[in-house]
């Protein structure tokens, strides 16, 4: 899990990293930066960051060997030749060798499904392991945290009709962690900053992602003649994209950035959504679609993240050789070779995962890997549909997820190659292989 950061020397960085790192040193909130990460990074500093690659890297092979367990499979060979494809073909040795927040989102996905569905197959001190995991894991991103209301909210929408499988004890434990990751991270920003709020920039964001659209310069043309806006002036002339607008050299920092703007971009952000509902509509499933075939992995991960430098430089000085002597910082990571496996594994394995869905409402039959398959399935369009809709559509945002995907297929083959193993022994009193349970295929 961890050869992509053992090659390069250090930590893989990315430009948001700088942000988090900050956290503990500036006393103040930052847009999109999760304080609860800020200080998970902080005190992994003195062994230059491998302490946190080493907890990541342990937590993801915790949470499969886990989540492969209630289905049965528990030899040690398995699970090494499923991590070995995972690692291999997917984006989740990169996420787990970097510092950010990514490979939390989808190890939250597999541990609410264990923690609801699958409680009693688990022991109490793994159960609050998992609750922990999960609320942690929430509380690092708003977007992981978002995805993660959404399941536990059709959870609750299904458990009508799906009593046998999903209890009420395992919905309340799946939504308290929803609760819980959001008191850590209000509780993190108050302990570093002195303000009892949550994360900025949602409106910023989502803000950034209409201008993208041209619903902001529709709006400012339509309203400028009648309300002053600080956009107005500049309303013939704003960025094609919103990463020029929020992180270019753009008049948002002419502006005064998110301290300047964010009542405006808030406002504006608000009443266009009423004033242009359609195109609103239309522009949010355009960009959920686009999310999800977004999938290649190292967006963002490249030698070129000048703010993360001079965080390390600022506040981290004993790290700058070994920072510098990276193979990233060397311009030496070229993720296209992976791409060409990544990309047509991960949008095969998401085919393959409603597939899945599809064959068993065939069948009408509803089994543990049905459920895993529509949980994550839930998960990837919960995913493209927040960062799409609120940020645009980004690879990182889809790589950071998809490879869960892969996951179900793998385990859905190892189901399918014991059942057929069984299928062909012979019965030990006949010597006449084993006749197939009504209704598999």
């Amino acid at each position: 899990m961890l050869t992509p950061a053992i090659w390069n020397g250090y930590p893989l960085l990315q430009y948001d990293t700088g942000g988090y790192l900050a956290r503990w040193y500036e006393g103040y909130l930052v847009p999109s930066r999760s304080t609860v990460f800020g200080l998970y990074l902080y005190f992994g500093r003195g062994s230059f960051f491998w302490i946190n690659l080493a907890a990541q890297a342990l937590a993801t092979f915790w949470i499969l060997q886990l989540t492969l367990r209630v289905f049965g499979i528990t030899r040690p060979g398995r699970l090494l030749s499923i991590g070995l494809v995972l690692t291999l073909a997917t984006a989740l040795p990169w996420l787990a060798s970097m510092l950010l927040t990514d490979i939390f989102a989808g190890l939250s996905v597999l541990a609410l499904y264990v923690l609801v569905l699958h409680g009693d197959k688990t022991s109490r001190v793994e159960k609050v392991s998992l609750f922990v995991f999960i609320a942690f894991a929430g509380a690092t991103h708003s977007a992981t945290l978002g995805v993660l209301l959404g399941l536990c909210c059709v959870g609750w929408m299904a458990w009508p009709f799906l009593r046998g499988r999903l209890s009420v004890t395992g919905l309340l434990q799946g939504s308290l962690t929803i609760v819980v990751g959001a008191l850590m991270l209000l509780a993190a920003n108050f302990a570093l900053s002195g303000k009892l709020a949550w994360t900025p920039g949602g409106y910023g964001v989502a803000f950034g992602r209409m201008l993208q659209d041209g619903i902001v310069a529709r709006y400012l043309n339509d309203h400028c003649g009648k309300a002053v806006f600080k956009l107005c002036p500049y309303r013939n002339a704003l960025p094609p994209t919103a990463d020029d607008f929020l992180w270019g050299n753009s008049m948002f920092n002419t502006l005064g950035r998110f301290e300047g703007m964010n009542q405006e971009m808030s406002y504006i952000a608000l009443h266009a959504l009423a004033e242009y509902p359609l195109w609103q509509a239309r522009a949010a499933l355009v960009a959920t679609a686009e999310q999800l075939v977004q999938v290649a992995t190292g967006e963002g991960t490249h030698g070129w993240i000048p703010h993360t430098y001079g965080i390390i430089e600022r506040y981290y000085p004993r790290q700058i050789g070994a920072m510098r002597a990276a193979h990233q910082q060397h311009w030496d990571i070229n993720f296209k070779p992976f791409n060409w496996v990544h990309v047509p594994v991960a949008l095969l394995s998401m085919l393959l995962t409603v597939a899945l869905i599809g064959g068993a409402i065939r069948r009408r039959r509803l089994d543990d890997l049905t459920l895993l398959a529509t949980t994550v399935t839930l998960a990837l369009l919960g995913n493209a549909f927040i960062c799409g809709v609120i940020s645009g559509p980004h690879d990182r945002y889809g790589a950071r997820m998809v490879w869960i995907a892969t996951f179900v297929v793998l385990v859905a083959y190892e189901l399918r190659r014991r059942q057929h193993a069984r299928d062909e022994a012979p019965d030990m009193t006949t010597g006449i292989p084993a006749a197939p349970p009504a209704g598999l295929t």
